[in-house]
């Protein structure tokens, strides 16, 4: 393991670089390109493939190419890691991820992913430095957003974290995209929309708002919203419902959990 002195005086390296001002997002360096209202809308996480006929807006991983449909946004898990990557990150990093006696503390709905320890300043600001390069990477490879995911790992972090620590690591996300010329999109946690909002958020993607009835903690406060309902929770029928709403998103699809591509026979996506 690194040496203490090492650790601390990177953090504290890291907060007098990146949280200068942290907790407003501060003017962009570039133009913002905002999403454009209503729009058909896909979510490829799991695969990446030709974007469905009409589809224009298209959300990948940071590691795969825009779509090019039209409007592309960026996913990143900015308050936890990437399965293929926790065991390595924990290793160069053991510092900012949460721990418990037995090792890394882990989403318990996705085992792989080890929770980002955000609780102070220091902390916040070194991995605010990481995922900041890879923010940065979604505009140089062409995105036009970015999704930032996992706002909610408080939630499951065992009384470690706080909203409050998370909010202010949302913020320099924030700051940091919009320097890039990106626009950033919350992704869940409704109960924290108006704030986010505040801290500089352009729009959202939501996952199963209306099969948990909160979409309109996000239409009420984003013009556009992107929502996605999951086949084995809403159901086809159900969906069909949700979609003549008036009060609905402005773009909602239905997909397979697993959002794999249309080569697979699990795949699933309707659009409304």
């Amino acid at each position: 393991m690194i040496h203490r002195v090492l650790v601390a005086g990177a953090l504290a390296l890291a907060a007098v670089l990146v949280l200068a001002g942290c907790g407003a997002p501060g003017p962009s360096a570039s133009p913002v390109r905002l999403p454009p209202l209503g729009a058909r809308f896909d979510y490829q996480l799991g695969a990446a493939y030709d974007a469905p006929t009409g589809v224009t807006v298209v959300e990948r991983d940071r590691t795969a190419a825009p779509a090019r449909a039209g409007y592309d946004i960026c996913y990143v898990n900015g308050f936890q890691t990437q399965p293929a990557e926790s065991e390595r990150f924990a290793a160069d990093h053991p510092e900012l991820v949460l721990h418990t006696a037995d090792g890394p503390l882990v989403d318990a709905g996705w085992p792989d992913e080890y929770l980002f320890d955000t609780s102070t300043e220091a902390k916040r600001a070194a991995v605010a430095a990481l995922v900041g390069v890879w923010i940065r990477g979604c505009a140089r490879h062409g995105f036009a957003a970015v999704e930032i995911d996992n706002l909610d790992s408080y939630t499951r972090a065992q009384g470690a974290l706080t909203a409050q620590d998370n909010l202010a690591l949302a913020a320099e996300y924030a700051r940091i995209a919009h320097t890039a010329g990106l626009a950033i999109a919350q992704k869940n946690t409704a109960d924290q929309t108006r704030r986010l909002r505040a801290a500089g958020y352009d729009f959202a993607v939501a996952e199963s708002c209306s099969r948990f009835s909160e979409c309109d903690a996000y239409t009420d406060v984003y013009p556009a919203v992107f929502d996605i309902e999951y086949a084995d929770e809403l159901g086809a029928d159900a969906f069909d419902r949700a979609c003549a709403d008036p009060t609905r998103p402005p773009s909602m699809i239905l997909r397979d959990h697993s959002l794999v591509g249309p080569d697979s026979a699990q795949y699933v996506y309707r659009s409304c």
